[in-house]
């Protein structure tokens, strides 16, 4: 059975980002005193009492004819619909305005437990102005603060209140978790929504629509994934607005809880000096790595044109010559389906383990075939070879000498290997000691 799910609505700017971040531990959700700020829902693990639940920051219900304004607001209703117990956070400073009475006729037809926070309540002479809350018709409004943290507990006391009884589950070690990274506006949130089947994440021409990483877990063909989208990366240069400082660092830690990486080109545009930047970012992090041309319904093609595009990606992207290419169109939902068979296959090259002693044939075959160099009158002397850790897969070769390992020997051995076991998807890892 699943975990309750818990989700933070209201207007925007009452400090739902705020109580999210108090509440998981960590700052996971822009928090920044600019309404709107917060565009997607937000998915996080909290606990109270040894009671575990998800918790949903949700983008500020706004009532408005913008294309935006529109699509937060249902995205709010697509939480809502999601949780099991909503709080409704209201301004205590403000009092009740005409956007909180229009979030509580959406609440009402929701037929869902609803816990009303009064927030930015922080200290006691003004607890007076609570009462006025109770005119929204949700029962008794907690006063709280999220800036100094009060009342939380009592809130929370609450929400597990209303907490439907089931048992309670971990997210299984087997699952795959997987991000997708690229410049904004590369079609990262569509694909999301192509391979889920539905509207998760909002989907906008405006560059940088989504600021903050999404975690949506699925399962396909009875295998579990997670998979995070994350904000589209900018050149530094670039970075205007300090919430998109933060939708970096948060797109390099989507990337340090993956398994496996997309990285996402524009077939329209074309390859640019920033897709390699982020590449790099999942290849230094040592994760499984796919690379996704997306838009390729856009391009003009021949029978010659995925090719000739590989070689582009090939000569660009010599880091990641271990990443299989997958050319597809999340508009059109064209070749997706070939998608997740790569995720699962780098995804188990990524945590292979290979037996010591066929390792080392294929060591010994290889040393056969090109005999280890000298360096200085010294000539190396690879002993045996040993696999130490997976994700990725890491090797260490004794030799007589480190210093004598040249690097191109050493990318050959890794050659070698990949000729041998596969591990198509994943960087390898070698690294010469002496043998003690």
């Amino acid at each position: 059975m699943r975990k309750s799910v818990v989700a933070i609505v209201g207007r925007p700017n009452v400090g739902k980002s705020t109580i999210f971040n108090r509440l998981v531990g960590e700052r996971i959700s822009i928090v920044e005193d600019v309404p709107g700020v917060t565009r997607d829902r937000i998915y996080s693990s909290a606990e109270w009492l040894h009671t575990n639940f998800n918790l949903i920051d949700t983008g500020g219900i706004e009532i408005g004819d913008e294309p935006l304004l529109v699509q937060m607001r249902q995205q709010a209703e697509v939480a809502v619909d999601e949780a099991d117990v909503i709080i409704f956070m209201v301004n205590g400073r403000e009092g009740i305005t005409a956007a909180d009475e229009e979030v509580a006729k959406l609440l009402y037809k929701s037929n869902k437990p609803v816990v009303l926070a009064v927030n930015k309540v922080d200290n006691p002479d003004m607890r007076e102005s609570v009462y006025e809350f109770y005119s929204l018709g949700f029962g008794e409004p907690f006063p709280i603060s999220g800036t100094h943290g009060l009342g939380l507990g009592d809130l929370l006391d609450e929400v597990i209140k209303h907490f439907p009884d089931q048992e309670l589950e971990e997210v299984d070690d087997d699952t795959i978790h997987f991000s997708l990274i690229g410049r904004p506006n590369v079609g990262k949130s569509s694909l999301v929504n192509a391979l889920l089947n539905q509207e998760r994440v909002i989907v906008s021409d405006i560059a940088g629509t989504t600021r903050d990483a999404v975690d949506t877990p699925f399962t396909k063909d009875e295998r579990d994934f997670v998979i995070i989208d994350t904000a589209g990366m900018r050149k530094r240069g670039k970075i205007y607005e300090s919430t998109e400082k933060y939708s970096i660092l948060r797109a390099l830690r989507a990337i340090e809880r993956s398994d496996v990486v997309l990285t996402l080109i524009d077939a329209e545009t074309g390859i640019i000096e920033q897709d390699k930047k982020i590449a790099g970012y999942a290849h230094q992090a040592g994760k499984a790595v796919i690379i996704v041309v997306n838009k390729w319904d856009t391009v003009e093609t021949t029978e010659k044109s995925m090719k000739e595009f590989e070689e582009k990606i090939r000569v660009h992207f010599q880091f990641l010559d271990y990443a299989p290419i997958v050319f597809l169109s999340a508009k059109t939902k064209k070749r997706t389906h070939t998608l997740i068979p790569k995720v699962l296959e780098a995804s188990e090259n990524h945590s292979k383990r290979v037996e010591t002693s066929v390792l080392n044939d294929v060591i010994m075959d290889a040393l056969a075939m090109n005999p280890a160099p000298t360096l200085k009158g010294q000539k190396l002397k690879v002993l045996y070879a040993t696999q130490v850790a997976v994700k990725p897969p890491t090797f260490v070769v004794f030799v007589n000498d480190p210093e004598l390992m040249h690097f191109s020997y050493e990318r050959f051995l890794e050659n070698r290997i990949r000729e041998a076991f596969g591990f198509e998807g994943t960087p390898i890892k070698i690294y010469a000691r002496r043998r003690a």
